[in-house]
């Protein structure tokens, strides 16, 4: 492992959100960091902060010099038991921004630092609170906008990820130590490692890294959200239909064909998962340069999309849905995307032409939905026959999902090592040859939990933290 000097010098930050509150709290850590803070926070009848028992939480009140900045409730943290692994002390005080710059700036003037962004985490990180992975989770914990990303992002915090790798690495390493030994007494032409037996494990690993790494589109979408792509021909609703499922006016609607002429992309969070809702270009020939920029770009979103809702009208012909239905099809990968066609404006139809519609409809491989986006009309079931698509499609609770690029990359690279291992022995290559693949696998598989690390590793993951974690 790399060594990365830990850096125990105190730090300070505000840890809530930015703004005024109810309550808001600063967080101090590092080596002295409670003395430091003795001549600030006050308890009552004069009880010294270093005599506080660890992990309570006392009233007191917070002054810079003879002035008193505000009544507080602090927490002493002692190391190693505490989420740096460090001395910790944390203020709750009341949220007004005023009152949380004092607090910060008197810790800062009595010689603390203000921290970086993810020094905290970092610091646990360093400290072996938590491994590398672990403290992604914590990251995209912070970030989930919905329950999926939750989900996942708890799971990796709780350390599902690290441990799957981990049985991957202890295994490598097992075989790793055998050839090295055999290198040690290369001139003996002695063998320990069973090839026979490092073979069947490499070619084993090398479809299970391939297999984590296939979860990351899953684990990507259920992170950032799941594109839905909104594609049909010119005045079908799509721009109305992205408008009323974002509850704001995002797009124009306007009965002039090509109003939209790029794609217009926005969140929402439906029974726990996010959705990025995208209103593409209308679909036709046609159309000036600009309109047809828009419609290339259409394309791509809907190549790009995990499920594809076209759009069309209840008086548009059957046989024009078919044949939309059948082109967007091609462009299709049947096992990652799901095409779902939606006729929208039926509540303009006269009664018993929905129902003819839908007996015409009746032989497409995914079953039409029929809404009015203009009267919200329907739209519940949109909502539930997405979450349906999801649901089919969503991998068992017991099952490792990757969610991370920096880990889909490393797994990757692992697998093509193993790869490399495997067919090194079927060719019958020497032990320092095979041993360098062999190495190079367990290294990438350490840079995921942390065991081989460097500062400009930590630097790049650390930077995307909010200060105060």
């Amino acid at each position: 492992m790399t060594t990365i000097p830990a850096h125990n010098d105190p730090i300070c930050a505000i840890s809530s959100p930015p703004g005024s509150g109810a309550i808001a709290l600063v967080r101090a850590s590092g080596e002295g960091v409670i003395a430091l803070c003795e001549g600030m926070v006050h308890l009552p009848g004069g009880q010294s902060l270093h005599d506080l028992p660890a992990n309570n939480t006392r009233h007191a009140t917070f002054r810079r010099g003879d002035e008193m900045l505000d009544e507080v409730m602090v927490t002493l943290y002692r190391a190693p038991r505490s989420y740096t692994g460090e001395e910790m002390v944390e203020i709750t005080c009341h949220g007004s921004p005023y009152i949380q710059q004092q607090i910060l700036l008197t810790m800062i003037d009595a010689g603390l630092r203000a921290a970086r962004p993810g020094e905290f985490t970092q610091r646990a990180f360093l400290h072996g609170k938590m491994d590398l992975a672990q403290a992604e989770g914590v990251a995209d914990l912070i970030a989930a906008a919905g329950a999926a990303a939750h989900r996942l992002a708890l799971s990796q915090l709780r350390g599902k990820v690290s441990r799957r790798i981990g049985e991957v690495r202890k295994q490598l390493l097992h075989f790793a130590s055998l050839i090295e030994l055999e290198l040690d007494f290369g001139e003996e032409d002695v063998e320990f490692a069973d090839r026979g037996e490092l073979l069947s494990l490499a070619t084993g690993l090398v479809t299970t890294l391939q297999g984590l790494a296939a979860t990351f589109r899953e684990g990507n979408v259920m992170k950032n959200g799941i594109p839905v792509a909104i594609a049909g021909a010119p005045n079908t609703g799509k721009s109305t239909l992205l408008n009323t499922l974002l509850q704001e006016e995002k797009a124009i609607v306007s009965e002039i064909p090509g109003t939209t002429r790029d794609f217009i992309e926005d969140t929402v969070t439906v029974d726990g998962y996010l959705y990025r809702f995208i209103d593409t270009a209308g679909l036709r020939e046609g159309g000036d340069t600009i309109e047809k920029i828009g419609i290339d770009r259409s394309y791509r979103k809907i190549r790009e999309a995990r499920i594809i809702l076209l759009l069309t009208e209840w008086t548009t012909a059957p046989e024009e849905i078919r044949k939309q239905y059948e082109e967007i099809s091609r462009m299709l990968d049947p096992e990652q995307q799901h095409l779902l066609p939606v006729v929208n404006k039926c509540d303009t139809a006269p009664p018993g032409d929905l129902e003819k519609l839908q007996e015409a409809l009746a032989a497409l491989p995914e079953p039409p939905l029929f809404i009015s986006a203009l009267k919200e009309e329907n739209l519940e079931a949109l909502k539930e026959r997405l979450g349906h698509i999801m649901h089919l499609r969503q991998p068992g609770d017991q099952e490792v999902i990757i969610s991370n690029m920096r880990h889909y990359e490393a797994l990757q690279h692992a697998a093509a090592d193993l790869q490399r291992v495997a067919e090194g022995l079927q060719n019958g290559l020497p032990a320092d040859l095979v041993a360098m693949d062999l190495r190079q696998a367990i290294h990438h598989l350490g840079e995921i939990t942390g065991e081989i690390t460097t500062d400009e590793i930590l630097g790049n993951i650390f930077r995307t933290f909010c200060i105060g974690k």
